[in-house]
Parts: structure tokens; C-alpha cells; sequence
């Protein structure tokens, strides 16, 4: 009896891009543009603070990566050993634990004798209707993305002047100007962000430090993981593009507010969003069907 042969169904693609595209992908600045720096990146074991530190080391500036899993942060290291040839510092601790921060900054010292450019990327929220949130979500978000932020700011800040030298912040956060449903920790956590970064950075002007946002629109990233494969697959459509960005899209952001490109930019938000500002909205958990149109 012949039998029809079984369909082969693809397994979609993982989100993100892979170390060695991190390592190889074309960059839009020179290889040694940022050498002599040092860049401190949070959340560096994965997703965007992985796609930083690769592309730090790429152009030439040694890196401080911090997050909570050593294993995280040692594969991140592995990777820019064997594709860079470079190596990088690591430390496992919580942003939320001020104490931890300073330690941090010590180590960063300590490891490369300075420090040139934070970059706060660390931070994390799961998607979950607002009436529903427990106290303890809340401020776990909370304390993750405003208050663990704000501590390594202040705390590089406050080394910076006491050092006597110029310092830059740049702090991702999220498109928060129409809101965002089923993630409303984050959009209130990442909005403080936003403000604190355009009110310090006329206070910390005087000491010859900048402080700016990247805000990140749909990416593809392992952040994605989070949420379901069929909403996440609909994040496309919330900007007039239908696409994607990637990783290094938020990176060479980053790079272009930190290197001399940005040296006249401080207070500032830099969108990298594909026009979702002006056109869509993103539901992590699924349209609910309120506000679906009718057919």
C-alpha cells in the first residue's frame, strides 16, 4: 500500500542573530573608532547587550560586561574570544543591589584603569494585563528597570566626578509615547528613564557628562522569547516597514551617540523603531478581541 510521504514542516528560525554574525556582519563605523575606551554594558549576557559588546569590541574599546548569570555573561565572553580574538571583563551581580554597582564600577577600574561609556540594557518586564499585576511583579519590574538604572547611573556619575573626567550614558529603553498595554511596569518604568536621563543630563552637564536613550521598536531578539511565537511573529506589522530590526540596529545606535558623533547630543531619545512612533501599536499577549476591527 503506498502511503503519502510525511509533510516536513520547518522549524522556525530562533530570534536573534548568532555570534559569528555578530562578529562578521558590516558595520557603519571604522574598526578602531572607539579604541582606548572602555564601555560598561548591563545585560551583556544576552540579546542587546550581547549584540553591544560584540560591536564595542569590534571597533576597538575594551568592555565590562555585567548581568546575573555568569554562564550568560561567560558565553558572551567565549564568543569575543573565539570570533574577536579580544578579551572582555565579566561580572555576575543585580543592578538592584547598590552596593553591587559600586563593586562593579571598582572592577571596571580596576580591570581597564577607566571608564568611558555606561551602557544600561539590562531590564526585563513579561507581558500581563495591568489589573492583573501582583505587588511583587510590579516592583520587581520596577526595581529592575527604573531603580537598578538610576544606581549605575548615579554610581558612574558620581565616579566620573570625582575623578574629574568627562563620562557617557546611554540608557535603552522602549517607545513608551503611546503607551504599552500588557507591559504597563515597563512603560512606566522605561518613561522614568526617558525623563531622569533629560534631567540629569542638564545637571551632569557641568561635569562633562551625557546622558541619552536608545528606544528599541520590534527587534528581532532573544527577547522575543517571552512572549508567544504567533504574537511575537505579529510585532512586524506594528510599524509601516512590516519588518524587523535587528540586534545591531540598537548597537550602532549606541555607538553613534557614544563615539564623536554624538558629542553635540545629550537629553536626547534616539527612536530606532522602523516608524512604529507613528503608526502602530504592539500587543505582547495578543490583541484582545475588543479591539480587533470588524472583517
Amino acid at each position: 500500500m503506498n502511503s503519502k510521504p510525511r509533510e516536513v514542516v520547518a522549524e522556525p528560525k530562533p530570534w536573534g542573530i548568532t555570534d559569528e554574525e555578530l562578529a562578521t556582519r558590516p558595520l557603519a563605523f571604522r574598526d578602531d573608532l572607539l579604541k582606548g575606551q572602555t564601555f560598561l554594558v548591563s545585560g551583556g549576557g544576552s540579546g542587546f547587550g550581547r549584540a553591544i559588546a560584540y560591536t564595542c569590541a569590534r571597533l576597538g574599546a575594551d568592555v565590562m560586561v555585567c548581568g546575573r548569570r555568569q554562564e550568560k555573561l561567560e558565553e558572551t565572553a567565549a564568543g569575543i574570544e573565539k570570533h574577536l580574538k579580544r578579551s572582555i571583563g565579566t561580572m555576575a551581580m543585580s543592578i538592584r543591589d547598590p552596593d553591587a554597582v559600586h563593586a562593579l564600577i571598582d572592577a571596571t577600574y580596576e580591570r581597564f584603569g577607566r571608564l568611558d561609556a555606561l551602557v544600561n540594557n539590562a531590564g526585563g518586564q513579561y507581558p500581563q494585563a495591568a489589573i492583573d499585576f501582583s505587588v511583587k511583579g510590579w516592583l520587581a519590574v520596577i526595581d529592575t528597570n527604573l531603580n537598578g538604572t538610576w544606581y549605575m547611573m548615579q554610581a558612574a556619575a558620581r565616579r566620573w566626578q570625582a575623578l574629574g573626567v568627562p563620562g557617557n550614558i546611554v540608557n535603552i529603553v522602549a517607545m513608551v509615547w503611546r503607551g504599552m498595554p500588557q507591559v504597563a511596569h515597563t512603560c512606566a518604568a522605561r518613561a522614568g528613564v526617558i525623563y531622569l536621563s533629560k534631567t540629569v543630563s542638564t545637571e551632569w552637564a557641568p561635569l562633562r557628562i551625557r546622558v541619552n536613550c536608545v528606544a528599541s521598536g520590534s527587534i528581532d531578539s532573544e527577547g522575543l522569547n517571552v512572549y508567544k511565537r504567533e504574537d511575537a511573529e505579529m510585532f512586524r506589522y506594528s510599524n509601516p516597514m512590516h519588518q524587523l530590526g535587528d540586534m545591531l540596529d540598537i548597537a550602532q545606535a549606541v555607538v553613534y551617540l557614544s563615539a564623536p558623533t554624538g558629542k553635540f547630543i545629550t537629553g536626547e531619545t534616539l527612536v530606532v523603531d522602523g516608524g512604529n512612533n507613528q503608526f502602530g501599536d504592539v500587543w505582547p499577549g495578543g490583541m484582545p478581541d475588543y479591539f480587533k476591527l470588524p472583517r
